[in-house]
């Protein structure tokens, strides 16, 4: 999981955002995006997946593009498997 944190951005600090996965207890997979993915994961019963981004717009962008991901694609993503990933 990827910690929160500040980052030095052009010499102010600016807050980083994140998108997730997290697993539900159905077994389906949610998307989101946060600011503060810790309280996320302390929120919800398992979190797969994390990925950083510089600012709350690019976050959001890159969300919506997840959530429109088929299972099987996101859970490629969640593995790592860019190979899988391109081919879906």
């Amino acid at each position: 999981m990827v910690s929160d944190r500040r980052a030095l951005r052009g010499g102010s600090r600016t807050m980083l955002w994140y998108i997730y996965i997290l697993q539900c207890a159905d077994q389906t997979l949610y998307v989101g995006s946060t600011s503060n993915v810790s309280r996320r994961f302390e929120e919800h019963l398992k979190l797969l997946y994390s990925e950083e981004h510089p600012d709350k717009s690019t976050a959001e962008k890159r969300e919506t593009q997840v959530k429109r991901w088929s299972r099987s694609k996101k859970l490629a993503l969640i593995a790592g498997d860019l190979k899988l990933l391109k081919v879906l």
